[in-house]
């Protein structure tokens, strides 16, 4: 079973950590939500406190197949202040294993710590002067992967982007069902 770490932070977008802890979880992925605060409420951006998991500290990030970014602001900011957060990203980076932002997230976080150097990337329209600065093509999709990096653009992505992390961790035919399931295919018929 494929494991995921969703790390929130205050001001986390709400749409952007839920959606895809909610797919993964369907799919069989083992998602555990980490609170880099100081204590395991988490407020999102729209005021809804969110219960981590565990916190930051109680978390081993050597065996995830893939750390997870929700945007938002001050969320996404929040997670680029903490150095815990911030090296557990490059670590996994560093060894091919799998990486994904979504919104402001690849911008204030991945682009600022050199993850999407050389990468095709998106995020929210407005922050992609970051992208070029930090040597990535911007692709303005909903979604890109660039090996080992899945980015996306904001709230209205965070279906595809949760569907497209499910197919890399499980496979496209789960991936698939549970969207039918979901009505997203029919949505987008």
């Amino acid at each position: 079973m494929a494991k995921v770490y969703v790390f929130l932070a205050d001001g986390f977008e709400d749409v952007e950590a839920l959606i895809p802890i909610d797919v993964l979880r369907r799919g069989g992925v083992d998602v555990v939500t980490v609170s880099i605060m100081d204590f395991p409420l988490v407020a999102s951006a729209h005021g809804v406190n969110i219960e981590a998991d565990i916190m930051f500290e109680q978390g081993d990030y050597d065996d995830a197949d893939l750390l997870m970014l929700p945007g938002g602001m001050p969320g996404a900011s929040n997670l680029f202040k903490h150095t815990g957060v911030c090296k557990a990203v490059m670590n996994q980076f560093a060894a091919g294993k799998k990486v994904a932002a979504i919104c402001a997230a690849p911008a204030v976080v991945l682009a600022a710590i050199g993850v999407l150097n050389g990468k095709k990337a998106t995020c929210y329209p407005g922050f992609e002067k970051a992208l070029a600065e930090a040597g990535a093509t911007y692709t303005g999709d909903l979604v890109t992967v660039d090996g080992n990096v899945t980015t996306a653009e904001g709230p209205a992505a965070a279906f595809p982007y949760a569907y497209e992390l499910l197919t890399q961790l499980v496979d496209k035919q789960t991936s698939d069902q549970i969207a039918e399931g979901m009505r997203f295919k029919h949505l987008m018929a």
